[in-house]
């Protein structure tokens, strides 16, 4: 029996977004290292006991130490540590000075869920209004090479509740 998958507005061929060719199905996104998803208002970036050893070994510290030092508890969890910049609330982690002009994950390879699904988040889907007000502040959506299919937008969807 075949599956049948809810089509969405963004399943739909030439979205008319600033990069979209008429053969294009899904999203584009392409991260140009600006900072803006890791800074703003004060928030929550939420991560799983396996994420959370994760940063612990990236940074070559024990789990405890490692959310001693750069975590917090929240109401919607533990949380990454946040410290207030010129440019708002910074994640602890986003590193605006190791490459000049770009602001860079230094736990990329170990970033949370959260962090990796950006900006393929529920809320930035529910509509194409809702993806066009996300991309006002972030200028790597609908920017780039390929797009995202839509059984991959889904997929990383489907990963955290945001």
């Amino acid at each position: 029996m075949a599956r049948t998958v809810h089509l969405e507005w963004f399943d739909q061929r030439d979205s008319g977004h600033r990069d979209a060719a008429p053969r294009d199905h899904g999203l584009r996104f392409s991260c140009t290292r600006c900072g803006a998803c890791c800074t703003g208002a004060p928030g929550y970036v939420c991560f799983s006991d396996d994420e959370a050893d994760a940063m612990a070994a990236k940074l070559g510290l024990p789990r405890d130490q490692f959310l001693d030092r750069y975590t917090h508890n929240t109401p919607a969890g533990r949380s990454l540590t946040e410290r207030r910049t010129r440019f708002g609330h910074d994640c602890v982690f986003l590193d605006r000075d190791a490459v000049p002009g770009k602001a860079v994950c230094s736990l990329y390879e170990a970033r949370p869920a959260q962090c990796r699904t950006w900006p393929f988040w529920t809320s930035n889907l529910t509509s194409e209004r809702a993806w066009l007000e996300a991309a006002r502040g972030c200028p790597g959506i609908d920017r780039g090479g390929s797009p995202t299919r839509p059984d991959e937008i889904r997929r990383q969807r489907s990963i955290v509740e945001i």
